[in-house]
Formats: structure tokens, sequence, C-alpha cells
């Protein structure tokens, strides 16, 4: 009896090794995975305030003046003013569209639903070159509009709005639809029901989403960079640089873009309360 006990023993302790030993190498697996993916980044940061011309060690000491050229530079204002215009249309036109197409098609049988949302999420499985080369061709060639800031919102929306769908989409899942419906008994209308039932209930993921929207149009390079004429965003701005020469001040461009985009995730995350 003895001995079975002991061989039990044996038997769970070196089945809890396994799993430690499994638990351990999984952990060693993310912080390498976390280094690989965030190193090149904080990389850039450090360069931005580094007082040497070349992006490589000694660093040669700690300044901000990259950043002072960078803000005596109007060509970087003028990118940085049609960044925030673009961005600014179109979280508001593929949050509002967005939102109502989310809605609309939470509302749907499930036969019928799920082809339509994956017809309007078929941008974000396309790679962005052949949207941007798509793009390009529809508006010189079909329509023959000219390439303007415009033609960028466009492009951008297509890329944009499928996340706001989803996102609203997978909130509308666990809505309680009875709230809606006794809202209608009360004589309220669709848009009266709207702005004092629904949208308070799901505001919070409606503003996540419309900050997740920002992010990618503020990222948003190859369908800006062939569609857009005479101009530039932060992202073309960077690369027309990069072109010519390797300026310093593409790190602290590159901070900038950071801070502005991971901060506005992080929001979008605490703000829908979403987690990964």
């Amino acid at each position: 009896m003895s001995n079975g006990c002991s061989y039990c023993a044996t038997g769970d302790c070196k089945r809890a090794q396994v799993n430690r030993s499994s638990e351990w190498g999984w952990w060693g697996f993310g912080a390498l995975v976390v280094v690989f993916m965030t190193t090149p980044l904080i990389l850039v940061v450090l360069f931005s305030f580094g007082e040497s011309a070349l992006t490589n060690f000694p660093m040669g000491g700690i300044t901000g003046k990259w950043y002072d050229e960078l803000f005596a530079n109007r060509e970087f204002w003028k990118a940085f003013r049609n960044s925030l215009t673009i961005a600014g249309v179109v979280v508001v036109v593929s949050t509002g569209i967005g939102t109502m197409a989310a809605l609309t098609l939470a509302r749907m049988r499930p036969t019928l639903s799920q082809p339509l949302l994956i017809a309007l999420c078929l941008p974000v499985m396309m790679p962005p070159l052949v949207i941007a080369i798509a793009l390009l061709v529809y508006y010189v060639r079909w329509v023959g509009v000219e390439l303007s800031l415009f033609t960028v919102i466009l492009g951008h929306l297509l890329v944009t709005q499928p996340f706001v769908i989803l996102i609203v989409y997978a909130r509308m899942a666990t809505f309680n639809y009875e709230l809606i419906d006794s809202a209608r008994d009360l004589g309220a209308n669709s848009w009266i029901t709207f702005l004092t039932v629904t949208l308070p209930i799901i505001r919070s993921t409606v503003i996540g989403a419309a900050l997740i929207a920002l992010a990618v149009s503020l990222d948003e390079f190859l369908i800006t960079f062939f569609t857009i004429s005479g101009g530039n965003t932060l992202p073309t701005f960077v690369f027309g640089k990069i072109r010519t020469e390797m300026d310093p001040t593409i790190n602290a461009i590159a901070t900038i873009l950071l801070v502005l985009t991971v901060s506005s995730t992080i929001i979008a995350m605490k703000v829908s309360r979403y987690r990964a």
C-alpha cells in the first residue's frame, strides 16, 4: 500500500514538474515575442532624443533638437494638418455609417446577416496594396475624378468602416432588445428610441470603435500614397524623407505617430471595456 502511495506521489510530482516546466517555457516564449515586437519601437523613441544624427549607439547624449527642427518645418505641419483632417472626417463618417449598419445587421436573421457582414468586411481581409491599386484605377480610369484629400478619405473609409461594424455588431450580440420594444410600446419612434435607449447603452463601444478607426486612419500609408496628389499626410511625409536621406527627424515623426496610435488604441480598449 505504501509503495502504491509512494508511486502515485512520485508520479504526481513528475507531472507537476513537467507542467511547471511547460508553463515556464510558454512564459519565456511570450517574453521573447514581446521583446522582438517592442524593441524596434523602443529604439525609434530613443533615437528621436539622441544627439547623434546617426541611428546607432552611442547616442552621444540626450537632446530635443530633432523635435525643434521638425516643428520648425512647414511641410510637417501641412502633413500633420492633412492627417488630422482626413482622420477627423473618417472617424465621424465611419462611426456613423458603421454603427447604423451594425444595428441593422444585428436585427437580421443570421442566414442573411452573416453573408452581408462578410461582404462588408472584405476590405480588411484583402492586402492594402490591392485595395490601393484598385482605388487608383477606379478613380482615374472609371470615374475620372482628380486625386485629392477627398479621394483619400473615401479610401480610408473603405478600411476603417469594417472595424466599426465588427465592434458594434459584437456588442449588439448581448444587447437586451426588450428595452427597445418597451420604448416602442410607449410611443417612441425609431430615432427617439435610438437616442434615448440604444445609444446610451452602447456609447462606450461606439467611442472605442471610433478611436480604433482614428488609429487605423492615422497609420494608413499605401491607400494614401496611391490616392493623394499635391500633398502629404504624416506617413507619406516620412516616406518622402526616407527616399532622399535618413533625416534624424524621421524618428521624431515616428514617435509622434506611435504616441497617437497607441494612446488612441489604449483609450479605445479601456472605454469599450475590451480586454485582450
